[in-house]
């Protein structure tokens, strides 16, 4: 289904206008990783949450010629009668040779000089004075014993019971029990829960920022009101208002930790 920007209607696939009110509609595109319809500015895939963006590190740079390509010598090198030559390496065969060291072998000869300053008694050591070492600051032992700060979390609005989420998963799964992806966060005990889809949305934590896409949900997912397009995530903020399903009758607010 294609979901009208200007009307939120919901239009078969492959339709360019809204039924409802005649807007243009987004261009879809089939996910190269599952084959899901999305958007065709869409970032991630609402389906198998494949990445869209093109990965700069797989593009390969040439930074030199293949060695096996022979280089010829600018025609200069004949105007001032020098035979053409071949480098099949130009930037080995350009380098200077480099130039070994030579050691020099030079014989100690042992003065009586240094016979009699052996011969002397040794000299004894100047007595300095200790310097005390300075202790280390002790550390409060009550410092030590801070817990971390907690996880974000969700707020229920019908409840207003708190959910707290996982903070060492990447994915954090929402809907209800079923036999395809268990859910990370149970929505099936609040009430109102059948407008929920059992695969409803999923929260995607990278590099301490949460986001939320619907994962093919069949009420949709609505986030202050607006419904979230499928292949589109949401950078949540604190405050923003989750709705599962239609009716706003299953709403989470997202809070920072506490």
């Amino acid at each position: 289904m294609i979901v009208c920007p200007n009307c939120k209607h919901d239009n078969p696939e492959g339709a360019t206008n809204c039924e409802a009110c005649y807007t243009a509609l987004p261009a879809t595109k089939a996910c190269p990783n599952c084959g899901a319809s999305i958007q065709i500015d869409a970032t991630f895939c609402g389906q198998c949450g494949h990445n869209l963006k093109p990965d700069p590190s797989k593009t390969p740079i040439l930074l030199h010629p293949p060695a096996s390509e022979a280089v010829a010598v600018p025609e200069a090198a004949s105007s001032i009668g020098l035979p053409p030559t071949v480098l099949t390496n130009p930037e080995a065969d350009l380098l200077p040779t480099p130039i070994e060291p030579i050691v020099a072998e030079i014989n100690t000869v042992e003065t009586t000089e240094t016979k009699a300053v052996e011969a002397t008694e040794p000299i004894e050591l100047a007595e300095f004075p200790v310097i005390p070492t300075v202790p280390e600051p002790s550390v409060d032992p009550l410092l030590e014993q801070t817990p971390p700060p907690s996880a974000r979390q969700l707020l229920h609005l019908q409840t207003n019971l708190p959910v707290e989420l996982p903070s060492h998963l990447q994915v954090i799964h929402l809907g209800k029990p079923n036999d395809l992806v268990a859910p990370d966060i149970d929505v099936s005990s609040f009430p109102c829960a059948e407008v929920v889809s059992r695969v409803h949305a999923n929260i995607r934590i990278e590099e301490g920022n949460y986001y939320i896409e619907d994962a093919g949900s069949a009420n949709g997912t609505y986030i202050n009101h607006n419904v979230l397009a499928k292949g589109n995530r949401h950078l949540l903020r604190p405050g923003d208002r989750i709705g599962l399903g239609k009716g706003d009758l299953v709403t989470f607010l997202f809070q920072p930790p506490t």
